[in-house]
C-alpha cells in the first residue's frame, strides 16, 4: 500500500490556499483534500509494516506547535506554499522518521522542505514568473496538534489521500 504521514492543513489555511490557487492562472490546482504537508513518505509498504507503524506512531511524543508558511515556490513540477521551518516542525518530523525506522520502514533519504503542494505543472510546462502579489500572498498560521497516516492511490487525473488514521501530539 502506497502510504504517508503528514499534517493536514487547517480549514482556514486550506480555503486560503485555495484562494492562491484561483489566482494563480497555471498549472492543475491539487484538491483541496489533497493539501497536506508531508512529513514521511513510506512509498509502497506490506499492510504487517504498516499495522507496526500504526503502533509506534501512537505513542509518538511531540508537543503541539504553530505552524506559519511564507511565499510561493517552483521545484520539478510542484508550485509550492514553504512552510517557515522552525525547531518544533524539525523535532516532529525527527520523531516521525525515526518512528518509521522503528516499525521497520527503509525510507528513501531525502532533504526536508516543509512545503504545501498546491498545483502540479503538466510535462514541459514552465511556470510564468512569480507575481509579486502571488508570492506575498498571506497564508494564515496554523496549530499543529496531530499527524496522519494516509494511504495513497494513484489514479490518471492524480492521487488521492484517504486517511488510514490519525494521532494527536502530546508532550
Amino acid at each position: 500500500m502506497r502510504a504517508f504521514v503528514a499534517i493536514s492543513m487547517s480549514p482556514e489555511v486550506s480555503d486560503a490556499m485555495v484562494r492562491l490557487q484561483r489566482r494563480l492562472g497555471f498549472g492543475r490546482a491539487v484538491p483541496e483534500d489533497n493539501l497536506h504537508l508531508t512529513l514521511a513518505f513510506l512509498d509502497d509498504q506490506p499492510e504487517d509494516l504498516l499495522e507496526e507503524l500504526h503502533g509506534h506512531l501512537a505513542g509518538l511524543r511531540c508537543a503541539p506547535f504553530s505552524l506559519s508558511f511564507t511565499g510561493l515556490g517552483v521545484f520539478g513540477s510542484a508550485v509550492h506554499v514553504p512552510a517557515n521551518d522552525s525547531a518544533n516542525l524539525t523535532t516532529l518530523h525527527g520523531r516521525v522518521l525515526g518512528t518509521c525506522r522503528k516499525a521497520g520502514i527503509t525510507l528513501a533519504r531525502r532533504r526536508f522542505r516543509p512545503h504545501v503542494t498546491v498545483a502540479r505543472l503538466g510535462k514541459g510546462q514552465t511556470p510564468p514568473p512569480l507575481r509579486a502579489e502571488l508570492a506575498d500572498f498571506q497564508i494564515p498560521d496554523m496549530e499543529v496538534q496531530q499527524v496522519t497516516l494516509f494511504e495513497s492511490t494513484l489514479h490518471p487525473k492524480g492521487a488521492r489521500h484517504d486517511p488510514l488514521a490519525i494521532y494527536p501530539l502530546r508532550a
